[in-house]
């Protein structure tokens, strides 16, 4: 792929000072971490590493990531090594696509509670698969799946919702036999809307009971208990969005659907088509209007804004195992599966080190060899600016 003209360093490097500057009011120090990280990241002010070609001799250095999870060059050897992990987990089964979605009138209070209404949004789509396909009525199996985690729309604007992995099918009550589904039917989605819904609703009564949910500024009417049921009720009887895809198309399309949303950040560099210093042109699909594709223009100033109503809590995990395959069980119940399902297990795939990893030289195409680390004072003693972006990388 080729390099994009613009990525989200190049704005926040030439924005950040100026955007934090009028932002201080709401900006938490999360925020100023992120776009530091970002700024910083594949410059020399992280230090590097010298690779050399074991042919022809020629030497490049190439500068450290910084390693953020909102950092959109810094996702991919994370990505690979955990897709890498999932290779030896997948069932010779199909694999359904189902994502829940919050609905837009919540926005203003998930910001203002991400990390237990992230965690509610999770753990009420677990309970729901897991409860509706255990009811005898739909599928009667006990399943496993894998969660994701994605709190962005196209427009970089707040839009809560959760991609399950499910494989089509499960374990009967008493383990003895793995139930199917149907070739194209996993469990009824008019059901999973009205479990999933009255799981939330459920569960962020609970939260305000409990004294969890902070009501700060235009929220502030919602802190007192009629309150927050005059505003949670309504957007409690409307439809909210479940939708169910069909199944993957093999093991190999999965995997790839995989390494593409479980490691992705709010927008990618390849999306972004213009910066002029002042204003943001990036591409963005218009899913209300049949996917048509699209471009804006924001400014700097909204674009940052946009980028981290993104950030996720500190030590938050948005992909999460539930069911079967969670926690340490999970390579006993795949063996168990495998069994049921009369499947030899996959032979694991080792990942590719990233710091190692070479590319080929620029001068006669041999692969680059790893040659020695360099911090941050040799490279300024070197006469490398710190803040001078690894352009070979």
């Amino acid at each position: 792929m080729s390099r994009p003209p613009v990525e989200v360093a190049h704005i926040v490097r030439a924005s950040s000072a100026r955007f934090i500057e009028k932002s201080g009011r709401w900006l938490h120090w999360s925020h100023v971490k992120v776009l530091r990280a970002i700024a910083r990241c594949r410059t020399a002010a992280l230090g590097g590493h010298r690779d050399q070609c074991p042919k022809c001799g020629h030497q490049a250095i190439s500068y450290n990531s910084c390693r953020n999870r909102h950092c959109p060059k810094c996702q991919t050897a994370a990505r690979d090594r955990w897709v890498a992990k999932r290779q030896t987990e997948v069932l010779p089964v199909g694999y359904f696509h189902v994502v829940f979605t919050l609905p837009h009138e919540l926005s203003a209070l998930v910001l203002q509670n991400k990390k237990e209404i992230y965690r509610l949004l999770l753990q009420a789509c677990a309970d729901t698969l897991l409860e509706v396909a255990a009811n005898p009525e739909h599928l009667g199996a006990a399943i496993g799946f894998l969660s994701i985690l994605h709190t962005w729309g196209q427009n970089l604007l707040l839009h809560p919702h959760v991609h399950c992995v499910v494989p089509a099918g499960g374990f009967s009550p008493d383990r003895t036999r793995w139930i199917h589904s149907r070739p194209n039917f996993l469990v009824p989605v008019p059901v999973l809307k009205l479990v999933f819904r009255a799981k939330v609703r459920d569960g962020l009564k609970r939260l305000f009971r409990s004294g969890k949910l902070v009501f700060a500024g235009q929220l502030a009417d919602l802190a007192d208990w009629k309150g927050f049921l005059a505003f949670l009720e309504p957007v409690c009887k409307k439809e909210w969005v479940v939708y169910a895809k069909a199944p993957f198309r093999g093991p190999d399309h999965l995997l790839h659907y995989l390494a593409r949303y479980t490691h992705r950040v709010a927008i990618s560099n390849h999306r972004l088509i213009a910066f002029d210093g002042e204003s943001v042109t990036f591409r963005w699909k218009d899913y209300a209007h049949g996917n048509k594709k699209r471009k804006m223009t924001v400014s700097a100033e909204e674009f940052l804004r946009r980028f981290l109503l993104h950030t996720l809590p500190r030590g938050f995990v948005r992909i999460r195992f539930f069911g079967f395959l969670a926690g340490p069980r999970r390579a006993k119940m795949l063996q168990l599966a495998r069994q049921l399902l009369q499947a030899e297990p996959k032979p694991s795939v080792p990942a590719a080190d990233p710091v190692r990893a070479s590319f080929p030289c620029p001068v006669c195409a041999t692969p680059m060899v790893f040659g020695e680390r360099l911090s941050a004072a040799q490279l300024l003693r070197a006469g490398v600016h710190r803040n001078a972006p690894n352009d070979s990388s």
